[in-house]
């Protein structure tokens, strides 16, 4: 386990204190140590104050990157968990097989994907826009299958025949008995959503022409080499912050003695 911590840890390790150097320090200085001058600080405030000529800032492009992640992953959440839910507690015609191909699709490459959707979204006039990158990214075929096993376990078929029994409509069952035993997978998968949105570089970059729309990981290589490390390093705070917010909400075993056997 140390081992394994320690090869997870020394890239951020070397981030940090790469970052912390001034330019000619990072040629000249021990790689994996500090300088003897401590410039992070320096280095922020270079990082907020540069402006590239074709009018791109990191603030923007944070921005853009927090628009696409949230939206992507509440969106890519409730299909999932709304999917799974059906996938899961209904019965129809042409359920498995419309299932392995949910399960095909999880199989396939982002990467490969994204010069058909780049050639789709050109036909409808759809590149270049936040929806572009935002709706893509609310479909999580990987999703859909976590969902699913989830929902056979968290929601108890017992506990839906009462809701039945008592006149519930099926969006209400939904929306009011199993969504919120849900609630732990949902923000799973919103979670899963959220970082592969934030670190998507292939679509945004085939997809967007104007730097107004570019999210951080396509507006940073526009910057030199400390910019991009220390950019490169706070957009990781906007991860860690999720984790930290959202981990209260992974709790298992709600539907427990929600019926009695």
């Amino acid at each position: 386990m140390l081992a394994f911590l320690a090869y997870f840890l020394l890239p951020l390790f070397w981030l940090f204190v790469a970052a912390s150097k001034a330019t000619p320090d990072l040629f000249s200085s021990f790689g994996l140590w500090f300088a003897k001058d401590f410039n992070l600080v320096q280095n922020i405030r270079d990082l907020f104050a540069v402006r590239t000529l074709d009018g791109g800032t990191y603030l923007v492009w944070i921005r853009n990157s927090a628009l696409y992640s949230v939206t992507s992953a509440v969106a890519a959440a409730l299909l999932a968990t709304a999917a799974g839910y059906g996938f899961a507690k209904f019965r129809f015609r042409g359920r498995e097989p419309l299932f392995l191909f949910v399960l095909g699709s999880v199989m396939v490459p982002t990467a490969a994907l994204a010069v058909p959707t780049f050639l789709l979204f050109s036909k409808v006039g759809l590149t270049n826009n936040p929806l572009s990158i935002i709706l893509p990214s609310a479909v999580s075929p990987f999703g859909v299958y976590l969902m699913r096993i989830y929902a056979e376990a968290a929601v108890p078929s017992d506990l839906i025949e009462a809701a039945r029994l008592d006149g519930a409509s099926e969006l209400r069952i939904f929306r009011s008995i199993a969504f919120r035993l849900l609630a732990p997978g949902f923000v799973t998968v919103m979670i899963f959503a959220f970082v592969a949105t934030w670190n998507n570089y292939f679509l945004p970059l085939i997809m967007l022409s104007e730097p107004k729309w570019y999210p951080l990981t396509v507006g940073i290589r526009q910057l030199g080499t400390t910019g991009i490390l220390i950019g490169s390093l706070l957009a990781i705070v906007p991860m860690i912050v999720a984790f930290v917010l959202l981990q209260r909400y992974w709790r298992s075993g709600l539907g427990a003695g929600g019926v009695k056997a």
